[in-house]
């Protein structure tokens, strides 16, 4: 059986849903993206937009929650 996907918990959003539409310098260091690997740089993003995106987060469950039934009993 497959799990539902509507029952799993995220602390972020899903972004590989869409191309990214990220500058080709970095927002931590300023060098390009494409010269080398930003996984400190990415690391220190995560922790800058946790506050962001729990927020995010809280008013997407509360759009959802909020939403009518379309079918409902």
């Amino acid at each position: 059986m497959q799990a539902s996907t509507s029952s799993v918990v995220r602390t972020r959003p899903p972004i590989a849903s869409h191309r990214l539409d990220l500058p080709s310098c970095c927002d931590i260091c300023g060098k390009a993206r494409s010269t080398r690997k930003h996984q400190a740089c990415s690391r220190i993003r995560q922790q800058r937009k946790s506050a962001e995106w729990a927020e995010l987060m809280a008013l997407q469950a509360e759009a959802k929650k909020n939403k009518p039934r379309r079918y409902a009993r």
